[in-house]
């Protein structure tokens, strides 16, 4: 049974990725440092799978921590790098903190990976990397633009670091799964996303707005040049791109990989407006949801949506729910987080 360790593996992305690991037969190690998620996450992993995960709570900024984990773990398999502050508005207004957690954690951990005769690296990446696209649907092969916010900027240096490590260091094996916009919540509403504070995502702000803790939803912007004048994204269930992972690290495993360093759009090839995201949840809730148009909010892009052709076709991987399945899971997991 291959070890596999989970970087940020109990954030949202991560921990339901821990869960279609185990499910496939993985033995999983959790690496968080709890600064942005639940240690009770680990509960609902376990329940949904009946299988324990070893936890370390470890901080990936120290490096001397980092070190002292691959030498107490010298027989893992794989790492899949979640663990990164994610929030592009926020990065805006603190961008130090943002380089430091997200190039400073990436570059201790590679540098301990590249010392095994042979390391499988799975990239949380973004379509961040693109920056505002001239053409849609996005390509891997579309430009790497300026990013418009420090996270996106974290997220391109963050790829050419394991682009240029692995030119140099053939051992590593490297997949960044460039993601467009995870939502919703595991179908037993076990786990899901879990905010602190106020959401810097669209859907919990949804919810928590239906559940009655915040008076209205932000609308950031009607005036973009999209049909009804808020921005366009593609927004992707969490169970898929969490198996997305799980394949992708397959591949590596089992020798398929064309070159040491490869990059996937991992979305759903479909572009749904906010508007559209709202009333999606209003149809699967039967609920009105209270909503006000704000100023834009600086560093979205306009429109953001995948051509998943490459995953489709090369991982055979490809998006199983619908954006009304996403709504219906999140707002099933914000009704057991309220009445918990």
């Amino acid at each position: 049974m291959a070890k596999i360790v989970v970087t940020g593996g109990l954030g949202f992305i991560g921990s339901h990725t821990v869960v279609e690991l185990q499910q496939d037969g993985f033995e999983v190690i959790i690496v968080d440092n709890l600064s942005n998620s639940s240690i009770n996450v680990l509960e609902g992993i376990q329940s949904i799978t009946g299988k324990t995960a070893i936890f370390e709570k470890l901080d990936l900024k120290n490096k001397s921590a980092v070190q002292e984990f691959f030498i107490k773990y010298p027989d893992i398999s794989g790492l899949i790098h979640f663990a990164a502050s994610k929030a592009v508005g926020e990065s805006v207004q603190e961008p130090l903190l943002y380089y430091e957690n997200n190039l400073n954690t990436l570059v201790y951990v590679l540098q301990e990976l590249v010392k095994k005769p042979e390391a499988h690296f799975i990239f949380s990446s973004s379509c961040t990397v693109y920056g505002q696209a001239d053409d849609m649907p996005i390509t891997e092969q579309a430009p790497i633009k300026p990013a418009e916010s420090p996270y996106g900027n974290t997220k391109q240096i963050g790829e050419e670091i394991i682009k240029d490590t692995c030119k140099v260091k053939p051992n590593l094996q490297a997949i960044a799964l460039r993601y467009f916009n995870p939502i919703g919540a595991h179908p037993s509403a076990k786990i899901g996303e879990l905010p602190i504070g106020v959401p810097q995502n669209l859907v919990p702000f949804i919810t928590q707005t239906a559940a009655g803790l915040r008076p209205s939803l932000s609308v950031f912007g009607n005036d973009y040049p999209t049909p009804d004048g808020t921005c366009i994204r593609d927004y992707i269930h969490v169970v898929d791109l969490a198996k997305a992972h799980v394949v992708a690290l397959k591949r590596l495993l089992q020798k398929k990989h064309v070159t040491n360093f490869e990059t996937f759009n991992i979305g759903t090839g479909v572009g749904s407006s906010v508007l559209e995201v709202i009333h999606a949840f209003e149809r699967v809730s039967n609920l009105k949801l209270p909503f006000k148009i704000t100023n834009r909010r600086e560093g979205d892009v306009i429109t953001a949506f995948a051509d998943t052709t490459k995953a489709n076709n090369i991982l055979g991987w490809k998006a199983a729910s619908s954006l009304d399945d996403a709504m219906k899971s999140a707002w099933k997991w914000e009704q057991r987080l309220r009445n918990a």
